[in-house]
């Protein structure tokens, strides 16, 4: 299985491959927020970060990306709500968020991102996005699952406009949607045997969640309702 695949989030390590085009990691004080970050975190430092820190919203989330990291990773995992950290003002070179803060809460995750980021910074994040204005009950009933808040699609870089930032690059990365959710919930089905007792209580709700989205996704017809853009952004 490619190892694109190996990434339970919406557009695998394309996010990330496109960031690499565009920003040179080389000595940059970086911080990733959200869960199933931690190979895209540990690619940050072979890219040359000088730290790489990763923060995760809940206990279960916590225990699950550090058994996913290698051990001698020198990626550093916290517990911290999003829109409330414990880091200083103006710390970070960037700050990395993929399908990780397209939440009820944006508005509040985004001013403390704002917060620690240095004087022009880059933001790197993908958004969970709607792909039309009105999308019917069960595309509704997704997104609250998740406690997601969807921007518009064709209205993300106006959202981060409006908060000060400049869009640097943008891209549509829908199309990444249809191999995620038929790969992953595939490979959540199969890892679920394998894993310890610490980790089958995260992995199956986790599970149940992909396999329901899954279905709606590839089944139901929520590929048209559902995208995701990808955005490079810079502090003003």
């Amino acid at each position: 299985m490619q190892e694109t695949q190996n990434i339970f989030l919406p557009g695998g390590f394309k996010q990330f491959r496109i960031l690499k085009t565009k920003y040179i990691l080389n000595d940059k004080n970086v911080l990733v927020i959200g869960s199933g970050s931690e190979k895209i975190a540990g690619k940050m430092i072979e890219s040359g970060a000088s730290s790489v820190t990763m923060i995760v919203n809940d206990y279960d989330s916590l225990i699950n990306s550090r058994l996913n990291l290698e051990k001698e990773s020198n990626v550093t995992v916290k517990m911290m709500d999003f829109d409330n950290t414990d880091f200083d003002s103006e710390q970070f070179d960037l700050v990395y968020a993929q399908a990780s803060i397209s939440l009820l809460n944006r508005n509040k995750i985004v001013k403390e991102i704002k917060r620690i980021l240095k004087p022009e910074a880059t933001l790197c994040v993908g958004e969970i996005t709607a792909l039309k204005n009105d999308y019917p009950p069960f595309v509704k009933n997704i997104f609250e699952a998740s406690d997601i808040l969807p921007l518009q699609n064709d209205k993300c870089g106006d959202y981060y406009k409006e908060r000060n930032f400049s869009v640097l690059y943008e891209e549509d990365l829908s199309s990444s949607l249809h191999s995620f959710y038929e790969h992953t919930a595939k490979e959540l089905d199969d890892k679920i045997y394998t894993l310890s007792e610490k980790e089958k209580s995260y992995y199956k709700k986790l599970l149940n969640k992909i396999s329901h989205e899954s279905n709606a996704y590839l089944k139901l017809g929520a590929a048209r309702y559902i995208g995701f853009k990808m955005l490079i952004l810079k502090k003003l």
